[in-house]
């Protein structure tokens, strides 16, 4: 099964609101997938389940189990500060390392609100996977000024459907 994390733990995201349309866009090419969401970590993660308390908090093991044992990861992520959110990077850095996602296949699906459609955060991430040994779709999609374009629950403009199409069908190849 495909996993769709969510890049952020802000409650109410589009980044959320983006994932659910990504699992129905699966769905319609008969894959099934689960949102894994940030917005569900533990407040106090960084303290109770990094480093020295690797193991010991449940609802972070929960979050860090789905990913673990994945095959597939989509990562939604937005553009925070000309990266990606800090809570994405220290939730990878609580997951076992180097093993959690060596050899995991990851799309990456970037949303800003303005004109760059989080091309550094991926650029970023993409480091980071490289180090991880992690294989990442060389198709990432970059979704420029994503809230003008998704209304109702639906992406309105054709080019970013057709982009998410095309990347499903190579990620799903993949």
């Amino acid at each position: 099964m495909i996993q769709i994390l969510v890049g952020t733990n802000r409650q109410n995201s589009l980044s959320e609101e983006i994932a659910k349309y990504y699992q129905q866009l699966l769905l319609q090419k008969n894959q099934e997938s689960n949102i894994v969401s940030l917005k569900n970590l533990p407040e106090d993660f960084t303290a109770s389940a990094l480093y020295g308390n690797i193991g010991k908090n449940t609802a972070f093991n929960i979050l860090r189990d789905e990913i673990v044992n994945a095959t597939k990861i989509v990562m939604i992520v937005p553009e925070y500060n000309g990266s990606f959110p800090g809570v994405l990077k220290a939730f990878i850095d609580g997951l076992p390392f180097p093993a959690a996602l060596s050899d995991k296949k990851i799309a990456l699906v970037g949303l800003s609100a303005g004109v760059q459609g989080g091309a550094l955060a991926l650029s970023h991430l993409g480091d980071i996977f490289a180090y991880l040994n992690a294989n990442v779709l060389g198709m990432r999609v970059k979704l420029i000024q994503v809230q003008k374009f998704y209304k109702d629950n639906v992406v309105t403009n054709e080019m970013y459907n057709q982009l998410l199409n095309e990347q499903i069908d190579k990620f799903i190849a993949f």
